[in-house]
């Protein structure tokens, strides 16, 4: 059986735990393979609100094996206690499985983190301050802990006297700061790895064979398409990639297993953090959007900046990640607009410019060229068939369609569970 790679096309926030959840029952294995607590997947079910930060939101579906890759990087107390609370909720964790690749946060990297975006003063990237950049800096710099360094004790102490040797002297002598004692982290650190134990496998074994067997696998990314630290909007960015290539080297599963690649797209925009954003709004429609979409972080708790939907970005995220299908979620919250604009396009020193420009500082100046659709104020939260919404809500979707590249092969039309339009099924 095929791989499916599930992903963000916009900046996150897209809704790709909706879309995981919709697949979960119908999967047996969903992978997530990139990034750390810096992002949030909601789930909604039934009465029931479920805001997941590392696990994958297969967690939530009883007959899937969740699988944390070696592409994350991992903080284990935020682990460990999303664990708990998803245990004295009545969800069963014991089928998680972790890789023994996988990169730890440590409490260096968090206090760097915070101190080091602190220094940027106004340049500031925007990071959420948990460590994510600094554990993926390591990892490239190869002074990074692993999962599996927690099981040997004298490995984990030589891999934090090296690392904390240079990372002190940056605490105190950079931003003048406590230095952090080798033996506090050693100590809280061995503590982790008898209640991870458990989990702790050859997820690339395990997933290989389970491909082999038949098995379908869903690789979940977080983030978006526009946060990728090699096509996203540097830096402005995440320090992994959420595009369809970093699902294989997220994972270790081959690019040939992957036969659908999945776009979660929302029917406006949202980013969180610094950097480009075309569309945005600082009027009262963008407040609308962001109270009535509820856009604040699930994470952070961060108000996301929020503008009408973007079309090259669409066309993007076609292009970088070989998408078959987009997911549109949230197209309720367009509901009660009589107009709604559409990026069709920009413009950049005068000129029209239909593609994401290759150059930031043009994608800085870029102003959105918009197309105006007729709204509709009927609910559509009730809608299962694409027949169930009004013409100008099919007409917007089927304009999205046209100008993005990729078939709407699902509807988003609410939070819950069963508040999708199944136009194409992805399995």
């Amino acid at each position: 059986m095929p791989a499916l790679v599930l992903l963000g096309a916009q900046w996150g926030d897209e809704g790709k735990g909706k879309a995981t959840d919709l697949l979960g029952d119908r999967v047996d294995y969903v992978v997530r393979y990139q990034g750390g607590n810096n992002a949030g997947h909601t789930v909604v079910i039934g009465d029931q609100k479920y805001a997941l930060h590392l696990l994958p939101s297969g967690i939530l579906s009883p007959n899937v094996i969740p699988v944390i890759g070696n592409g994350v990087v991992i903080d284990p107390s935020v682990l460990l206690e999303e664990i708990r609370g998803l245990n004295e909720r009545g969800i069963n964790t014991s089928k998680l499985l972790i890789s023994t690749n996988a990169h730890l946060i440590t409490p260096y990297h968090r206090t760097i983190d915070k101190v080091s975006e602190r220094f940027l003063g106004k340049s500031k990237i925007g990071t959420t301050g948990r460590g994510i950049g600094p554990a993926y800096a390591d990892k490239i710099n190869r002074i990074g802990i692993r999962v599996q360094d927690l099981f040997d004790p004298s490995i984990l102490r030589q891999k934090l006297e090296s690392a904390l040797r240079d990372k002190n002297q940056i605490l105190i002598k950079v931003f003048n700061r406590k230095n952090i004692e080798v033996d506090e982290v050693l100590e809280e650190y061995l503590k982790y790895a008898e209640l991870l134990r458990p989990y702790v496998a050859d997820t690339v074994l395990i997933l290989d064979e389970a491909l082999k067997a038949g098995k379908r696998v869903l690789l979940e990314g977080s983030q978006g398409t526009l946060l990728d630290v090699d096509h996203g909007t540097y830096p402005f960015v995440t320090s992994s990639n959420p595009t369809a290539g970093g699902a294989c080297t997220g994972s270790g599963i081959g690019p040939t297993k992957i036969t659908r690649v999945i776009g979660i797209l929302k029917a406006y925009t949202t980013r969180v953090g610094s950097g480009p954003f075309p569309t945005e709004l600082f009027d009262e429609d963008g407040e609308a959007l962001r109270r009535i979409g509820g856009e604040i972080g699930v994470t952070t708790g961060r108000a996301r900046r929020c503008g009408w939907f973007d079309a090259p970005i669409a066309r993007y995220a076609v292009r970088v990640n070989g998408l078959t299908d987009f997911f549109l979620t949230k197209l309720d919250v367009l509901t009660g607009w009589e107009k709604i604009p559409v990026c069709v396009a920009y413009e950049i020193d005068g000129k029209r410019v239909e593609e994401l420009p290759a150059s930031q500082t043009d994608f800085h100046h870029a102003k959105p060229i918009y197309e105006y659709l007729a709204g509709w104020t009927e609910d559509i939260s009730n809608a299962r068939k694409l027949s169930d919404l009004p013409k100008n809500a099919q007409d917007y979707v089927a304009f999205l369609e046209k100008i993005s590249g990729a078939p709407m092969s699902a509807i988003g039309v609410g939070p819950g569970r069963d508040q999708t339009i199944v136009v194409k099924d992805f399995i």
